[in-house]
């Protein structure tokens, strides 16, 4: 295969591109809510925001490819830990990703500076999109290196599951306590989703001085902590929407909160996603492949979004 062609699939594989479109999603959800609860519609703002977001995104995606090289290179892969495996499936130094991570956050800086210079994109915006920038480095390279210092989850589901909805309802001008609250059962999935992302990596993680949760804590007390946060992601649902039973018994679907952070037809429609919970705690330590988690994350994202769809028409 020609050089540039090699470089160009590396750059595309190392980018990550599923996640990038996971981004895209969250992203969108927050905007969502956003609209939901009052604020105004802005085409322009919202491209404005995704064109910034991505490449800052890529940039963090590129770094922790740079950062975890060692780490990937002695661990299984699987589809959802273990990297992208471009740079130890081709050869290519891993200096090239850390490259496009510094061109990436370049490209990501201008267009903020362009779109915040032209009223596209609310200084909140910008505020919010610095703090996913600096942590979602920092998350793997120093000075900080959280993911070396105990802390990687929480920086990890916090930029995920807070920061990148409350980013989408900033570009609007939303109002973000209201998309914060709103945005805590998905957080706490998120939480769930590292937790079985990170327990197949633990020994190649070990072995580089990682420490994530998986290397820390014994199995019995992961799956402590797993049941611990899942309960607390059922108790969040209930509690953010007065108007679930009444939905659930079908009693009503215009769900009469309205000032609830969660409509009873969202709460509702994060239902499916429980049984995958349960699954993922009942073979949690046990399973390589950490589907339960992935599955449960990115369906109660979609499944959210389409219903805030719906409540919002």
């Amino acid at each position: 295969m020609p050089a540039w062609r090699t470089l160009a699939r590396v750059l595309f594989k190392a980018s990550r591109p599923s996640q990038l479109l996971l981004i895209a999603g969250v992203y969108a959800l927050g905007a969502k809510i956003a609209l939901a609860k009052g604020a105004a519609f802005s085409a322009p703002a919202l491209a404005a925001g995704l064109a910034v977001l991505l490449p800052v995104a890529a940039s963090v995606h590129y770094v922790n490819e740079y950062a975890d090289y060692e780490t990937d290179a002695l661990t299984e892969r699987t589809p959802f830990s273990g990297g992208s495996g471009a740079l130890q499936q081709t050869g290519v130094p891993r200096v090239v990703v850390l490259r496009a991570a510094i061109a990436a956050l370049a490209v990501g800086t201008a267009l903020t500076a362009a779109f915040s210079a032209t009223g596209h994109l609310p200084v909140r915006g910008v505020a919010l999109l610095a703090v996913i920038a600096v942590f979602g480095w920092q998350y793997s390279v120093r000075p900080l290196a959280l993911v070396r210092r105990g802390v990687g989850e929480l920086d990890n589901a916090a930029l995920g599951g807070l920061a990148l909805p409350l980013y989408g309802a900033a570009v609007l001008g939303g109002r973000l306590w209201v998309v914060g609250l709103a945005s805590v059962p998905f957080f706490l999935l998120v939480v769930l989703n590292l937790f079985e992302v990170h327990w197949p990596d633990r020994e190649a993680d070990a072995a580089v001085g990682k420490r994530t949760l998986a290397v820390r804590w014994s199995p019995e007390r992961l799956r402590t902590a797993y049941a611990v946060v899942a309960a607390a992601a059922a108790v969040s649902v209930i509690a953010l929407s007065p108007a679930l039973p009444a939905v659930l018994a079908g009693t009503s679907l215009s769900a009469p909160f309205s000032s609830a952070p969660l409509p009873g037809l969202v709460a509702a429609a994060s239902v499916p996603v429980a049984p995958l919970v349960v699954w993922g705690w009942l073979g949690y330590t046990e399973r390589h492949l950490p589907w339960p988690g992935v599955v449960a994350m990115v369906g109660l994202a979609a499944l959210q979004l389409l219903a805030w769809c719906w409540v919002a028409q």
